[in-house]
């Protein structure tokens, strides 16, 4: 196989843009797969292969986080939206506390919960500081690109 440095620096760029940890672009029977690694304080961090957690009946609808939610749209200021499909954690494993809840201060670049997508977790990390107002998604939950997860004010 012969090795387009170019592509792969391309599709390098393009995680970086979006923020995906690993992307894989294929051509007839030929693939190429760039992987950053999930990197925690300076740190490798493992990454499971399984689900964090799952509901004990997943045909019971579960608590909502917040008593009463507005309606944010994904150009409200403060949303942080989901930049994939995939599966929303709020924690790293289901024992350990939530990155965030309600009334929580963050700084830019902190840690709010985590989308795996295709066995990959994915950070999802706050792109301003603030209090946050509002945290959309339940643990677990299944979600689409472009959905507002949390609110920073």
């Amino acid at each position: 196989m012969k090795i387009d440095s170019k592509a792969i620096k391309q599709l390098a760029k393009l995680l970086d843009d979006t923020g995906l940890n690993e992307i894989e672009v294929a051509e007839g029977d030929q693939m190429i797969r760039v992987n950053k690694g999930m990197m925690m304080g300076g740190a490798q961090m493992a990454i499971p292969s399984a689900p964090l957690s799952m509901p004990s009946d997943p045909t019971v609808p579960q608590a909502a986080n917040n008593s009463a939610p507005d309606t944010v749209t994904g150009d409200h200021p403060g949303a942080v939206t989901s930049p994939m499909v995939g599966t929303a954690y709020a924690s790293p494993e289901p024992s350990a506390a939530n990155f965030v809840q309600k009334g929580d201060n963050v700084s830019e670049g902190d840690t709010m919960l985590i989308i795996e997508a295709m066995k990959v977790m994915n950070p999802i990390k706050a792109h301003k500081g603030g209090t946050i107002t509002q945290v959309l998604f339940e643990n677990g939950q299944p979600v689409e690109f472009g959905d507002v997860l949390v609110v920073i004010e």
